[in-house]
């Protein structure tokens, strides 16, 4: 596999690496201007995170999956991208709906408050159930602080990040990524050419839906916990499994459950902020786990496209 990775640095991605877990044991490699261990913005993958907290209050009985949280949206509807809920990241970001990239660089040392960027999704017009957004996962966030009478990011690292062992896996506290990390690319499919470096930026602007800082190792440790039943429980996990069709950001259609994609056999999430990507994949007994990071996004390479599939498929062995 890591010939696969030098292949992807190749075609133009500045860093990537990954670790793969199966039987025999495990497998990290990195290519170009990475290591294998380096702390990463894991994106979207930070909706499982969330999820997984979620359901310990249900479990609690503090919580119901039905209970309404904004309008007719319950919490169920909320973790699986059916509520209707806008995105705001155009809002947030006015000028990608004019073709510029001047907003990136406005909101770089921004704070934005869940607040603002809720009131953005909820007063736009509604999207059709099933359209990813992330603004049903920051009213989540409110959830779990108007429940627990913490932050959402102190309860959910109290209950599922520590309670999985994770010593590299946190929420920011500031604009950089403490300890060792890459600089990450945004390229804007070719709007920023060169693509730019956005290692440093406030990542208010995700939240509890996407700011979590972790390692592929990490990674695969946390959804391996998960789908034992070690983070929440059996019932809960087959719950958070029942899944529908959504529409993610790219146009795909990705089969979504309660904060988890399914990929026929395997299990987990993708992630993707400025400049860095995460993807994140898990066979459900555990036995075929890839975790793998890259720092450029939005690219605009067919080439780039073909060597990240070629990984996948190798990793995954489908």
């Amino acid at each position: 596999m890591k010939a696969e990775l030098e292949e992807i640095h190749r075609a133009g991605v500045p860093g990537v690496w990954a670790e793969v877990r199966d039987g025999r044991g495990v497998w990290r490699g990195a290519a170009g201007e990475a290591a294998p261990d380096m702390r990463h913005r894991v994106g979207s993958v930070t909706k499982t995170f969330t999820a997984a907290a979620i359901m310990l209050l249900v479990e609690r009985g503090r919580l119901q999956l039905d209970t309404p949280v904004h309008g007719d949206a319950t919490v169920r509807m909320l973790l699986n991208m059916t509520s209707g809920l806008a995105d705001y990241r155009f809002l947030a970001f006015p000028s990608l709906l004019e073709g510029s990239a001047q907003s990136l660089d406005d909101n770089q040392f921004r704070h934005f408050y869940p607040r603002e960027l809720i009131k953005l999704g909820v007063d736009a017009p509604a999207v059709p159930p099933g359209t990813y957004s992330n603004t049903g996962y920051l009213l989540l966030g409110r959830l779990i602080e108007k429940i627990t009478g913490m932050t959402a990011e102190r309860w959910i690292t109290r209950n599922v990040i520590d309670r999985a062992g994770l010593r590299n896996t946190m929420f920011p506290t500031g604009t950089r990524i403490e300890g060792p990390h890459a600089r990450m690319f945004e390229a804007l499919f070719g709007l920023i050419d060169p693509p730019r470096d956005y290692s440093v930026y406030d990542m208010s602007w995700v939240g509890v839906a996407a700011s979590l800082i972790s390692t592929m190792e990490d990674l695969n440790s946390f959804f391996a916990q998960l789908l034992d039943g070690k983070i929440v429980s059996r019932e809960s996990l087959a719950l958070m499994q029942q899944t529908g069709p959504v529409v993610a950001f790219d146009g795909s259609t990705v089969d979504y459950g309660l904060g988890l994609h399914r990929l026929g056999a395997f299990w987990g999430h993708d992630g993707s902020v400025w400049g860095a990507g995460t993807w994140s994949f898990h066979s459900t007994d555990g036995e075929r786990q890839v975790s793998l990071a890259v720092t450029l996004q939005r690219w605009n390479s067919a080439a780039i496209d073909e060597a990240v599939a070629a990984f996948q498929r190798k990793a995954l062995r489908v």
